[in-house]
């Protein structure tokens, strides 16, 4: 729960914003999850203080602060800790607490936000940039021959203004942070500008004729704020992709009303209101179709790459394209309920994620700004006593200050998590656990359920077979009404294939896990399910044991219907169903080869039936006659097997359990919820061939994260000691340290060159 009243910050050139009103915190319930926004964070010294302070608040379980989104998720204890409590302590840290609405309204002011901070960052460069021309027009002049002096006094207002006016932002982080009891990167910008303009100031007001420091301190500030500038460009551009999809909702939709048709502002839609889409337009919202046929095209919010045929009855995903065909859709989902905000928010979510690796970068970041002051006291004072060069030590001493980045260390994650999620979002990947991208990397085989994931997941009623002495109508009528209860693929077969009477409704019903039914029907108790029930009620099927045989050899599932009474139980007769494989089926599986995997599939049906649907597909392991509460276990028989990390594939609540045990877990996602949520990653729609496409973008984006991590570290393992020994000049420094953090997420930023390999060749992700 958050906040709905949210009041925009003004800027000012200190890049402070204005605090929320008073009446803006409010009591959350425990268990809660609250959703601040945060300002004034800097690098990652600051989201990391910032997480321990609110962590410790009374009535806080758990607090996770993130740099790339600047936001903070308090989960609430039980008591609740109040809201003005939270507020108070952001403030007391040295940050800006704002309360946000609803996830789609907190990104839409968080960019524009965004927008207008770009747009006076780039003002204020401008004007730093002006300043500090004088400063260095000297230095850049000499080597062509010409010589420029600047008078002391002129030099000092001139580095003045951009010191204390311009770069006056950073004092006021530096000390927030401080006052906080952290340290940020601020305060080493502070540090080493103010130390060369300190000794620069007192040169010209003592009328002393030592060096003088002022363009190093402008030029310092000056490269600081353009570094600022493009990382906040490329941070903004990063979240494009959550942009993308909020605004694929068109902006009104047209109703009916009485006896024609409006058209009114998609925010006044209501439940139940009819919408009138004509070819090409956008579905303003979650909807059913009453009336019309047409197709949908949902490949921006779900990757599905084909159009799908909408008639009567089906749903509509609001943001998709209608095709060629007018359609009157019943409005069924609004605002938070709706498919696109489960998307928005799904995204944003995996983006302010985080990966164990980032907890070690956390704890660094905290030891960082101090390690690196001690480490320029000490160049100081080696090449001030040690060396006796005390100008060349001063110099050295600011550089190391300067060039010293833990910005860089703080992005290296967030930003390629905050691209790459965009990215798979494109392409109808929702990532859940971070930690799986690194899973993705090793893998040595794939699992895959049968049902509903490898084949349509519908079938249709292939056969009816009575007993001797059973009218095969009421057969069928007996198993529907059975059924009517049932959510499993074969019951819903059933009942389509049902055109009789009304059916009675079931005086008992009782689900057997990976074996089928038991229910009471016009007192009449029924067993309903598969070999392993008849076997385990001793039920004699041999007057149909042939149609049986033949049904399994072409693929068909058995439904056998029984009936029990004191005197035993006899066979009513059987049902078999036909669930076809998926179009992409075997180019998936093949795809998956291509990168050397192993594939297997696991399901409840016989060896026969599998063997038979899977014929002519490149499967090397399959495992039939699997009760649900075993998949775990084959899980873990196959890794070590095939001696490495395996992952599972499913879409239904069977799966549940086989997805937790796997190594790396994708739920397809018309799956079942529980599916979906103990699933790492969930594919938007139900083709198989984006399993490969999946493996190759983790593996792409976990590959991003570790080049960012690998650059933040050796940058600055070696620009600091290289500043330290005197290589570095200050302003070369400031020039390193900012494109320190614009390489960072510059570098993630090329994961939106990833394109999915449609041939399923193995080559699906460019060279990153």
């Amino acid at each position: 729960m958050t906040s709905a009243n949210f009041t925009p910050a003004t800027a000012g050139l200190a890049g402070s914003d204005t605090p929320p009103p008073a009446s803006a915190p409010r009591d959350t319930p425990a268990g809660a999850r609250l959703v601040l926004g945060i300002e004034g964070m800097h690098c990652a010294a600051c989201s990391a203080r910032l997480e321990k302070v609110l962590g410790r608040v009374e009535g806080v379980a758990a607090a996770r602060v993130d740099l790339a989104s600047e936001r903070a998720r308090i989960d609430l204890a039980d008591p609740p800790a109040e809201e003005g409590a939270l507020f108070r302590a952001v403030e007391k840290a040295g940050f800006t607490a704002v309360p946000v609405a609803d996830e789609e309204s907190r990104l839409i002011e968080e960019d524009r936000k965004a927008a207008y901070r770009l747009r006076r960052d780039r003002a204020i460069l401008a004007l730093a940039a002006l300043l500090a021309a004088p400063l260095v027009a000297p230095m850049l002049a000499a080597p062509l021959g010409l010589e420029i002096a600047l008078p002391g006094w002129l030099a000092l207002l001139l580095a003045s203004a951009v010191q204390f006016g311009i770069g006056g932002r950073f004092y006021v982080s530096a000390w927030r942070s401080l006052k906080g009891g952290g340290a940020n990167m601020d305060v080493l910008v502070a540090l080493g500008t103010s130390a060369a303009w300190g000794a620069s100031a007192f040169t010209v007001l003592s009328g002393g004729s030592g060096p003088l420091y002022f363009e190093s301190a402008a030029v310092v500030i000056t490269l600081v704020l353009l570094g600022k500038l493009l990382e906040a460009r490329a941070k903004r551009s990063a979240a494009g992709a959550i942009r993308a999809l909020m605004n694929l909702r068109p902006a009104t939709a047209r109703i009916e009303r009485g006896d024609g048709v409006v058209e009114i502002a998609a925010d006044l839609l209501d439940l139940g209101d009819v919408m009138v889409v004509r070819p090409g337009e956008r579905f303003a919202a979650d909807g059913r179709v009453l009336d019309g046929h047409s197709q949908a095209d949902e490949s921006l919010l779900t990757g599905e790459s084909r159009p799908l045929e909408k008639g009567p009855g089906d749903a509509i995903i609001g943001g998709a394209v209608n095709g060629s065909g007018r359609l009157k859709v019943e409005v069924t989902a609004l605002g938070t309920d709706s498919a696109l905000a489960g998307i928005v928010r799904a995204v944003a979510e995996a983006q302010a994620a985080r990966p164990r690796v980032q907890a070690l970068v956390d704890r660094i970041s905290t030891i960082f700004v101090p390690t690196i002051v001690a480490v320029s006291l000490l160049t100081l004072a080696v090449w001030s006593l040690g060396l006796g060069q005390p100008q060349a030590g001063f110099a050295a001493a600011v550089a190391v200050l300067v060039v010293a980045c833990p910005c860089a260390l703080g992005l290296a994650t967030p930003t390629a998590l905050m691209v790459g999620t965009g990215v798979a979002a494109r392409h109808g990947l929702l990532i859940r656990d971070p930690d799986g991208l690194s899973r993705a990397r090793g893998l040595a085989a794939v699992a895959f359920d049968k049902t509903g994931t490898l084949t349509e997941g519908k079938p249709t009623l292939a056969g009816r077979h009575a007993a001797p002495g059973v009218d095969p109508a009421e057969l069928l009528r007996l198993a529907a009404a059975a059924q009517q209860g049932s959510e499993h693929p074969l019951a819903r077969a059933v009942l389509a294939a049902h055109q009789g009477s009304p059916l009675p409704q079931p005086e008992s019903f009782e689900a057997l896990p990976g074996r089928g039914l038991s229910a009471t029907v016009e007192g009449r108790r029924l067993l309903i399910g598969g070999d392993r029930l008849m076997t385990e009620k001793a039920i004699d099927t041999t007057p149909l044991d042939t149609t049986a045989d033949h049904a399994r050899h072409q693929g068909h599932s058995l439904l056998w219907i029984a009936e029990e009474n004191t005197g035993g139980a006899r066979l009513l007769g059987l049902l078999t169903a036909h669930d076809p494989l998926k179009p992409g089926a075997a180019q998936a599986l093949q795809a998956l080869k291509a990168r050397g995997l192993k594939v297997a599939v696991l399901s409840g049906d016989s060896p026969d039936a599998v063997a038979a649907t899977l014929k002519g597909l490149p499967v090397d392991l399959i495992r039939a006659h699997i009760l649900p509460a075993d998949k775990a276990d084959e899980i873990a028989r196959l890794r070590h097997q095939v001696g490495g990390p395996v992952a599972m594939v499913g879409d239904g609540v069977n799966d549940a359990p086989a997805l937790a045990a796997a190594d790396l877990s994708i739920a397809i996602g018309q799956g079942s919820d529980v599916a979906l949520e103990s699933a790492a990653l969930t594919l938007m729609h139900g083709e198989p061939q984006a399993v490969a496409t999946s493996l190759d973008l983790a593996r792409a984006i976990h590959r991003k994260i570790a080049q960012n991590l690998f650059w933040a570290f050796g940058y600055n393992v070696l620009a600091v000691p290289a500043a330290a020994a005197g290589y570095l000049s200050p302003m070369i420094a400031g020039a390193a340290m900012a494109f320190s953090s614009v390489s960072v997420v510059s570098n993630a930023l090329l994961l939106r060159r990833f394109r999915a390999d449609t041939r399923g060749e193995g080559k699906g992700a460019l060279p990153l």
